[in-house]
């Protein structure tokens, strides 16, 4: 064993701040020093930390010199530090003394270490006695402290409530690395306020405060390094769940979310600073075991621990880790899981093995012939091999690794450290362990035994389908795996080479931390870890991925409690492909799912989807839809209605985005099934209004004598996925009838206003499914002023008589869309009065004019280089103002011009009767298709109608010159 130069100089250097600095002749050769200088050099030679603590705390180095340290110096830890404590009050000066403190004691544990003071055994378990005695003496301190600030936490009872800290993973077993972070759970025994400040808090306010000043003092870097790195994600709902949880809290989750991955977690769960008579102490036992070891015989538990060394063979793969002693093949896990599964299989029944130790464990699986002897020696020696192998490595630099080194140095300390070793026997004698290391490679040669060893036992016991790599498996098959964390995204991310990475790991990072919020059941959460892997790398191959992530996440996040869903997805390969074609076409669709699960079923028959009936349809298939429910259950009849619209909505939308539907037809679509769902709308109100008042007397049987006229898009059958519906409501009845056969009668005209209300009301009511349709009545006569429904008598004659000629206009695109043919054939005819009737050609010219200058006015603000394809100049609106000025000025000499209310074809009708060129009406209306198709794609894309400007310069230099034609020239 030789110094290196460096190593050489550090000494010289601790040497020079001591009175013995002219006593000492330093050589080369340890064997030349002096015995104190000797043993320290020793521990300088295998622990670059040792040698900085040194550096760092010189009167260590001179106690060091006058007494060496011995391993019966590593005791008592929790009184020491608490005596230095005792009369500190300011947390800078605990933070000094925990890393102080710390940092002289790890250093002592390494001399231990490399000097062969202790065996294996007694060095992890001393670590782990040290960091106990820390975690506890820290939680009593800022204890105190906390609750002369915010008051002390009781129960309802007046009982003072302390936070207990469960030490986990090798922790809680009493087998803690030189260098390993702390797996901790917070929790405290009840809910309450706390008394004594001049304001109470809850006492899950005051422990999740507790709980970050705790880690903060372990933390947080200060010029004296840190004490611990704190890791809290074996808590309940991992980082998304809450700092400190009550023990009834702690109960409902393991009772109804706990995995199988927590409760092999939770088998060295240990109370840092147990009590046995404490109650609470024993009451968290008594509270954990049942979740741990099940009263029966669980061989369940071999499957679920062959899914997790999968998931950590994934990891190894993922993170590209070679020569890793712990998570590789034959390494210090597997043997965990060797020891483990029995005892989650046996442990129940057999209570020698609800221990924590592992290598206490193992002689009691041989005593229950659970284990052979032989694969037992086997384990335990390469179980010692390898701490041993990893405490030496950690303690080189105080850095937690489980790598190989790759440089000599390191190499060679692992050499000299292998070589012999000591460890406890079966009879609690110390034993030295002899191997035949004398370099790296057999160094290797030993480790390489040792885990093959391991293997052979493990495949035994266990199976080695998790060897088989599957060129399938996703590379995110633990992604929900507490182990996955932010920088493995986007090493994934990076490998498949996607497009905008780091936004697309956000989203994913974002997920996880809410999908880990939510209460699943154990059955929700097995089948989302199933689900996830396929449809994330599903995702990532869609060329919009940066588009699509967010949309299907949000999705899944919004049907994650509804586990019948997330298993439609996962068994369905072929509705998750069109799910996510149509998300990344369009966030209309995207969050029409989203915010309504149920369209998912959609998705099971993608021929629906693709071949949407005719419209022609929508009302048989409606009343079809219908019959499912009770006539006299109306809540249930409107949120079928709405069901329904939605599901319809969905196939003409998936139609429109595959291609299978042009846009007027979608028009089409949406028009007639608006008209469908108005005529059950006005049917549902017409039964639930005669029920308690009856019919007007008027009436014969099965009439109504009531019409629903459709106005803007409505009427020119050109209605959009977000459109609204103009609506006027018009009646036939005598001045002086009554209603008959009801609870109570009422005269005609009031029963035709409740039936306007009520399905005013229909339409409006917010179900889980949403509104039917914003409705707006403001083009009825008088608008928002007048009657909510008209008589067709008084319509006639507010409409010969007393209307602007902005609602002339706006009748141009008006028609019946429900009601009996001899209502429609009276609005027809009133409609065509109306229209042809004689005109003032320039008061009609300026009125026209004047409402599109003050619609522009108000409504459009347009920036420069940019075009709004519906409200600006030489756009749609323009378009419809000239079909309505074309029909006003010509209808009283060609009355067959109003026979339409869509556009496209009032101007084929101006062609026709030579209103205008077909030059002019064959390029108005193939501009208006165009624009509308623009409009059409950019609200299913979830944009505005704002593009820009240049590429619409000759469509809109058109319309402009027959603008200027007809109202200005």
């Amino acid at each position: 064993m030789q110094l290196s130069p460096t190593q050489q100089q550090r000494l010289l250097d601790l040497l020079q701040t001591t009175e013995y600095n002219e006593q000492y002749q330093l050589h080369i050769e340890i064997s030349a020093l002096t015995e104190p200088l000797q043993k320290i050099a020793t521990a300088i030679y295998f622990s670059d930390f040792v040698a900085d603590t040194l550096q760092k705390y010189p009167t260590l180095f001179q106690r060091w010199l006058e007494r060496t340290p011995q391993f019966s110096d590593c005791d008592h830890y929790q009184q020491r530090l608490s005596e230095q404590l005792a009369t500190v009050t300011d947390e800078t000066i605990l933070y000094q003394i925990l890393r102080q403190f710390r940092h002289q004691e790890m250093a002592t544990l390494s001399f231990c270490q490399s000097l062969n003071l202790a065996t294996v055994e007694q060095i992890f378990r001393q670590l782990s006695s040290l960091a106990e005695a820390i975690i506890v003496v820290t939680k009593d301190w800022l204890y105190e402290k906390l609750c002369t600030e915010l008051g002390t936490p009781t129960n309802a009872e007046g009982e003072a409530q302390k936070l207990i800290i469960l030490g986990m993973g090798k922790l809680g077993g009493r087998e803690l690395n030189f260098s390993s972070d702390i797996d901790l759970i917070f929790t405290y025994p009840d809910h309450g306020e706390t008394v004594g400040a001049r304001r109470s808090i809850d006492n899950g306010q005051f422990f999740v405060r507790l709980g970050q000043r705790f880690i903060k003092a372990l933390e947080q870097q200060t010029i004296d390094g840190f004490v611990y790195r704190v890791d809290m994600r074996l808590r309940p709902f991992g980082d998304a769940g809450a700092l400190a949880l009550s023990f009834a809290s702690m109960e409902d989750y393991y009772q109804e979310q706990g995995r199988d991955w927590e409760r092999y977690a939770m088998i060295k769960a240990r109370i840092m600073g147990e009590d046995s008579n404490d109650i609470n102490h024993r009451y968290l036992n008594q509270l954990l075991r049942p979740f741990v070891y099940r009263r029966y015989i669980d061989f369940s538990a071999i499957q679920s621990l062959r899914d997790m060394k999968q998931k950590i063979s994934a990891e190894v793969r993922r993170r590209g880790l070679v020569d890793n002693i712990k998570l590789g093949a034959g390494g210090i896990r597997e043997i965990e899981f060797i020891v483990q599964v029995f005892q989650l299989i046996r442990g129940g029944r057999e209570k020698s093995l609800q221990q924590r130790e592992l290598l206490l464990i193992l002689p009691k699986l041989v005593e229950l012939d659970l284990l052979k002897q032989l694969e037992a020696n086997h384990l335990s020696q390469a179980y010692l091999f390898l701490r041993r192998v990893e405490n030496v490595l950690q303690a080189i630099n105080d850095q937690q690794t489980q790598l190989l080194p790759t440089n000599d140095q390191d190499r060679q300390r692992l050499v000299e450290a292998c070589r012999a070793f000591t460890y406890f026997n079966q009879q609690g004698q110390i034993v030295t362990l002899e191997y035949p290391i004398y370099n790296w490679q057999s160094f290797y040669q030993v480790l390489t035994q040792h885990q093959q060893n391991v293997r052979e036992v493990f495949h035994h016991l266990i199976g080695s389908e998790d060897d088989k790599e599957d060129a399938s498996e996703s590379e995110w098959q633990d992604f929900l795996g507490i182990s996955f964390n932010q920088q493995d995204v986007m090493t994934l991310l990076n490998k498949l080479a996607v497009a905008e990475p780091e936004k697309i790991a956000e989203h994913l990072w974002q997920f996880k931390q809410e999908i880990l919020r939510k209460s699943l059941g154990v059955r929700g959460r097995d089948v989302l870890e199933q689900l996830l892997p396929v449809l994330i790398d599903e995702m990532l191959a869609m060329e919009q991925a940066v588009v699509l992530v967010p949309r299907i996440l949000e999705i899944i996040g919004r049907i994650a409690t509804r586990t019948t869903y997330l298993e439609l997805l996962r068994e369905n390969p072929n509705s998750r492909t069109l799910l996510m074609k149509l998300c990344s076409a369009s966030p209309f669709v995207a969050r029409q799912i989203a915010d309504y699960p149920l369209l998912l079923d959609e998705l099971l028959n993608p021929n629906t989807l693709l071949s949407p009936p005719p419209f022609s349809q929508y009302q048989a298939e409606l009343e079809h839809y219908l019959l499912r429910v009770p006539q006299e259950d109306e809540e249930q009849m409107i949120d079928v209605l709405r069901q329904f619209k939605l599901a319809t909505q969905l196939r003409v939308a998936a139609a429109d985005i595959l291609g299978a539907l042009p846009v007027m037809k979608v028009s089409d679509h949406l028009t007639f099934l608006a008209e469908a769902i108005i005529a059950s709308v006005v049917n549902l109100a017409w039964r639930q209004v005669t029920q308690r008042f009856g019919t007007p007397d008027h009436l014969q049987e099965g009439e109504k004598r009531f019409l629903v006229v459709g106005y803007g898009k409505l009427g020119g059958i050109e209605l959009g996925y977000k459109s609204d519906l103009d609506l006027v409501f018009l009646y036939d009845a005598p001045a002086n009838g009554q209603t008959v056969g009801g609870k109570r009668s009422i005269d005609s005209a009031q029963f035709y206003l409740r039936l306007a209300q009520k399905i005013n009301s229909i339409f409006n009511i917010n179900t889980n499914s949403g509104i039917l349709y914003e409705v707006d009545m403001r083009l009825r006569p008088s608008g928002s002023a007048g009657l909510l429904v008209s008589s067709i008598t008084a319509f006639h004659d507010y409409q010969q008589h007393e209307a602007w000629t902005w609602e002339k206009q706006a009748l141009v695109r008006a028609r019946p869309v429900y009601g009996e043919e001899e209502m429609r054939s009276r609005f027809t005819e009133i409609r065509r009065a109306v229209l042809s009737a004689p005109q003032q050609p320039e008061k009609l010219k300026t009125d026209v004019r004047e409402m599109r200058e003050k619609m522009y006015e108000h409504l459009s603000h347009t920036a420069e280089g940019y075009f709004d394809i519906k409200k600006d100049r030489g756009g749609i609106t323009d378009i419809e103002f000239i079909a309505q000025y074309l029909m006003l000025a010509n209808a009283e000499k060609i009355p067959e011009l109003t026979t339409w209310s869509d556009n496209v074809r009032i101007f084929e009708d101006m062609v026709k009767y030579q209103v205008i060129t077909a030059e002019v009406g064959e390029r108005l209306t193939a501009i208006y298709v165009e624009l509308r198709n623009h409009i059409h794609h950019l609200n299913l894309a979830g944009r505005d109608s704002v593009v820009e400007a240049e590429p619409f310069a000759a469509q809109r230099a058109f319309i402009s010159e027959i603008w200027q034609q007809l109202f200005v020239g």
